[in-house]
């Protein structure tokens, strides 16, 4: 039986993220999905709009055993056949489902360093220059991460995922004005006392068209504006390793010192991937407000309503502040009260504080909180 919130969902993906039109090609790219609705209902809908689609399906458990047991050169000619690929396509739409959550975390860390270096960075180069857009799907695994039963994660993931994104699009231009025309930030909270310079860096605003969920204004530091500390309350998962309370203490730009509560030497092994991972590539707030609490899935926990996140490694060219790595990771603090608390402010002017915007042009972003 069709599922019509499957159906509205592939309709979004198509026509407001994907934009697709007669001609394009797009490919969709699933993982660990428990049934083939959502890509069933991708073929019909780009079809019917004159696109071709092409499918890749895999399964975690596989991409596993490859990235545990192949060689470099093996993962080279994996990368080269996938970016060969990619470079037909117009488009892209990414599914992952889960069905365990931790698959990786047993792959030895210079086997995944690997695979970042040799396949899953130069497929994403190419991609990034496509329309892009990547969600999760929802799985048990999910709705025990999220501390919900299957049916009721399920309602929540539509109801998240299938948002107005047209008004969303509305609500962040004032934001997005406003970064644009700041110098210094100055973020407080818990464990976080940071500034930095975001002055001729893009901002861009998210709703929809590269990330379901969505819900997020970014941007990027300065590259070596960056000082002090930031410590991030929500929990990471990466590379197959939850990270729990990950603080980082910069000068210049640069992580000079960084500790979590779990997995120390691990957090310091990514950092060290190459040059630009001890850098950040995005400052971003989140502003999604279905969103409330953390599910150690990042594509929701950045979106968190009243929370920012603040990522070592690759900056994006649409806001780019030049620093460049295989290492891309969001880390997510929360600011509202029930996690601590906490103030965002551009130019000595408080924008955020708690969780809640201040100026009067940004109170439509506060919409939907208590």
């Amino acid at each position: 039986m069709r599922d019509p919130r499957v159906t509205t969902l592939a309709d979004l993906l198509i026509g407001h993220s994907c934009q697709l039109k007669a001609g394009d090609k797009v490919l969709i790219e699933a993982f660990d999905l428990p049934d083939d609705q959502l890509v069933c209902r991708l073929i019909e809908a780009a079809t019917q709009r004159g696109a071709a689609p092409f499918v890749l399906w895999k399964r975690n458990a596989v991409q596993r055993a490859l990235y545990q047991h192949s060689t470099a050169d093996d993962l080279k000619l994996a990368g080269e056949l996938e970016r060969i690929g990619m470079e037909r396509m117009d488009a892209y739409i990414g599914i992952r489902g889960a069905a365990n959550s931790t698959e990786m975390s047993d792959v030895p860390a210079e086997q995944l360093d690997l695979y970042q270096q040799h396949w899953w960075k130069p497929v994403a180069d190419i991609r990034l220059k496509r329309r892009w857009v990547v969600l999760r799907y929802p799985t048990p695994a999910m709705a025990q991460s999220a501390q919900m039963s299957t049916e009721a994660f399920e309602d929540y993931y539509f109801d998240v995922c299938t948002a107005d994104y047209a008004q969303m699009a509305v609500d962040q231009e004032p934001l997005r004005k406003r970064m644009l025309a700041a110098d210094r930030v100055h973020v407080k909270g818990p464990g976080t006392d940071l500034q930095f310079s975001i002055q001729g860096i893009g901002v861009v605003p998210c709703n929809g068209r590269r990330n379901i969920p969505d819900g997020e204004v970014y941007t990027a530091p300065v590259r070596d504006s960056v000082n002090g500390v930031v410590t991030y309350n929500t929990p990471s998962l990466y590379q197959g390793t939850i990270f729990n309370n990950v603080s980082f203490e910069f000068r210049d730009g640069q992580i000079v010192k960084a500790e979590c509560a779990n997995a120390t030497d691990r957090l310091n092994n990514i950092l060290d991937s190459d040059d630009g991972a001890r850098y950040l590539g995005e400052w971003s707030l989140g502003c999604n407000n279905r969103v409330r609490k953390p599910m150690l899935d990042t594509l929701f926990d950045e979106k968190i309503g009243g929370s920012f996140h603040l990522t070592p490694g690759n900056a994006y060219e649409t806001a780019d502040n030049g620093n460049r790595s295989r290492v891309h990771w969001d880390l997510v603090c929360i600011q509202t009260p029930e996690y601590g608390g906490g103030e965002v402010w551009f130019d000595g002017e408080m924008i955020r504080k708690d969780g809640r915007f201040l100026p009067n042009d940004l109170q439509p972003l506060n919409a939907g909180l208590e």
